[in-house]
């Protein structure tokens, strides 16, 4: 039986066309794609239905209300088809896909995010590979799970993180292994996929409010400014550090500061600025200097993988403790325990 693919045009680059202000999302995808696949090519390709979503954006423009929105639609229609295709932009499209991976649990078929550099509209576009490559591994039964496919890359939705504005390799994975490789073969790494424990869960809470705060630390940094940053009323902080998860431990301001805010219920995790690499709060006294602040550490996820986690357990009404519990437990494939 011919599989059944649901695909989810948000808008992005690969829908874009010129205009006087530069490249803005544009409508009437599924008029692209036709002129782009021609009969005897999409005769190759499995079958399709196509929605457009009435609001196009410009992923830079990306609100929670529209992970909700994404996320519901694939729940609503997630009997219907054998997998999913969400058709995004490159900017925030790691953030979207960590939001799905917790909002959508345990799957049983694949929802695969991807999207372009340049314009389908363009001689030189990479968009039509990155379509038809998402649209074949959506009918892939081995896969379980949010996934982003980019220039022949297949990496787990979470894990991924966009690393080049100017070339088509935009994505990789730095703390964990692609799932897979589209070359002449499509190639899967069976033992790095998600097997799903249960019933597919569908977690559609999501705030609509900013939960999560992003602070980076920079030499120089003074408690007066960590203190008006933490003060913000998001409830829970990222903090980006050096190294393994260091920070200065020879100002008692700063750490002071750190410290009135866990105590004050803030949910502080650490996580470093470094491309590739785990915070481990106890390897150096810089860092365990913070863990007694009560800051959390969050081992190798990646910035948009744990601000998409700490809005999700924020958004389902977990308590703070719970919370600070949950950031070292993966619960989506998101960190490697």
């Amino acid at each position: 039986m011919t599989k059944k693919i649901y695909i989810i045009y948000t808008g992005g680059t690969i829908g874009m066309k010129p205009t006087d202000s530069g490249y803005a999302p544009s409508g009437n995808m599924q008029a692209l794609l036709d002129e782009k696949l021609p009969p005897h090519v999409r005769q190759g390709l499995p079958d399709f239905d196509l929605v457009e979503y009435e609001e196009l954006i410009d992923s830079s423009n990306i609100r929670p209300q529209n992970w909700k929105q994404i996320a519901t639609d694939i729940a609503d229609h997630y009997e219907d088809y054998d997998g999913f295709v969400v058709l995004h932009g490159t900017d925030t499209m790691a953030f979207s896909s960590s939001m799905m991976s917790f909002m959508l649990r345990n799957l049983d078929k694949p929802v695969i995010f991807t999207g372009s550099q340049i314009p389908l509209c363009e001689p030189r576009s990479d968009g039509l590979e990155n379509f038809v490559g998402a649209l074949i591994i959506a009918t892939d039964k081995r896969i379980n799970e949010v996934c982003l496919y980019f220039n022949g890359r297949l990496m787990r939705g979470n894990r991924a993180r966009k690393q080049n504005a100017y070339l088509f390799d935009a994505f990789d994975s730095p703390n964990f292994p692609w799932l897979g490789r589209a070359d002449i073969n499509i190639e899967l790494n069976d033992l790095l996929l998600l097997k799903p424990e249960n019933k597919p869960e569908f977690h559609l809470e999501c705030s609509e409010d900013t939960q999560v705060g992003i602070v980076q630390l920079f030499p120089g940094i003074t408690a007066q400014w960590l203190e008006a940053a933490l003060n913000q009323p998001q409830k829970a902080f990222i903090i980006r550090t050096y190294g393994t998860g260091n920070g200065p431990d020879d100002d008692p301001a700063l750490l002071d500061a750190l410290k009135k805010a866990t105590d004050a219920g803030k949910i502080i995790v650490n996580l470093t600025q470094c491309h590739r690499g785990a915070v481990h709060q106890g390897s150096y006294a810089a860092g365990s200097a913070l863990a007694k602040a009560g800051v959390t550490g969050g081992l190798d996820t990646t910035t948009e993988a744990m601000f998409c986690k700490l809005h999700h357990l924020l958004s389902k009404g977990h308590s703070t403790q719970e919370i600070r519990e949950l950031v070292g437990k993966s619960i989506a494939g998101e960190m490697t325990i």
